[in-house]
């Protein structure tokens, strides 16, 4: 069944598997001391700059605990919007793994602002209450909504005057950037981002994710971190070699793009179909809307996605690489049928 559930679904982009299989000969040394490992670092600085220190991990959420515990005391307090993935759907491991709190903000769109967070940022030096330390936001927002540069670099400077550090969370980075017309440079370390969690494995590769930082100190004990954290792959030049794949000939931008073209594509055809209330701007490659939910329960039998708020009869439609317009078609000629 093909899937609009996440672009977790979608399979392996064929570049990154002849990638694999290029570095699937002969022997390499382990743990990152190999020719792959040492292209993707230099790769990474040409793309973020030469501030950048990458760490490669196995997945989302180990980046993002790695991140959090070199940011992190466990006296201090996360700040994230209440649908953040770590608030969400990653079962507490940052705040659990840091031993820091996380505190939810309500958002209107998924998007955390310093209005948003000032009223929260207090109880500094006072013994009784966690300290805050990190903001975390990602790009795009669990509700397809998009940062834009100066949206970001605003929350750098805000946090940064209360000697905070700002995290971004780019599982999805690549399809930001295409949405904006900018690079993943201009979103993260031109913007003022402290410290990054950057993958590919929502946008074509296969288990292709990192800790990016932009910042000395964070970088300190990363290496330690990671090994603690049971994110240190031994044969390395796996994940590394993914990563060189998808920086060459621009396929990061070129996958993402796909995405949001597709996005683009289902929206206007849904719209084409009745007047459902789509919840949230629709900027790169995911939808959300409200459907009726006997509608609902008619369509999964047919497509997989995910309901998103049963008390809001919400759902959240995902593009990928590998959708296709026949995939786009397929789910609004049913639709139309109902």
């Amino acid at each position: 069944m093909r899937s609009f559930g996440s672009d977790n679904n979608s399979g392996v982009h064929p570049q990154i598997m002849e990638a694999l299989s290029r570095a699937n000969v002969d022997h390499a040394l382990a743990y990152g001391d190999d020719e792959w490992t040492a292209r993707a670092t230099q790769l990474f600085k040409q793309v973020f700059g030469e501030s950048a220190e990458v760490y490669f991990v196995f997945n989302g959420t180990g980046a993002n605990t790695i991140a959090m515990r070199a940011s992190c005391q466990p006296f201090h307090a996360i700040f994230a919007a209440q649908t953040a993935h770590i608030a969400v759907d990653e079962c507490n491991a940052p705040g659990c793994l840091s031993g820091a709190a996380v505190k939810e903000i309500p958002t209107p769109d998924g998007k955390l602002t310093p209005a948003l967070l000032k009223p929260h940022l207090h109880g500094f030096g006072f013994e009784h209450h966690s300290q805050p330390r990190v903001v975390y936001i990602s790009e795009c927002t669990e509700l397809g909504t998009v940062y834009t540069p100066s949206e970001i670099r605003a929350l750098a400077d805000f946090v940064h005057t209360y000697k905070m550090y700002l995290h971004l969370d780019g599982a999805r980075l690549a399809n930001a950037a295409v949405a904006l017309g900018v690079t993943v440079k201009e979103l993260t370390a031109d913007c003022g981002v402290d410290i990054l969690s950057f993958g590919g494995t929502k946008n074509g590769c296969m288990m292709a994710e990192s800790v990016v930082t932009f910042r000395p100190e964070l970088a300190e004990n990363l290496k330690y971190l990671r090994k603690q954290t049971t994110q240190l792959f031994s044969k390395m030049r796996f994940v590394a070699a993914q990563f060189i794949a998808y920086f060459e000939d621009d396929l990061l931008y070129k996958n993402a793009a796909h995405a949001n073209e597709m996005a683009r594509l289902l929206r206007r055809k849904i719209e084409e179909i009745g007047p459902f209330e789509f919840t949230q701007k629709t900027q790169a490659n995911t939808l959300l809307l409200k459907m009726d939910p006997k509608m609902t329960n008619e369509m999964l039998k047919k497509h997989f996605f995910y309901v998103w708020d049963e008390n809001t009869h919400e759902i959240r439609l995902v593009t990928s690489w590998d959708t296709t317009e026949k995939d786009v078609l397929d789910f609004t000629e049913n639709l139309r049928r109902w």
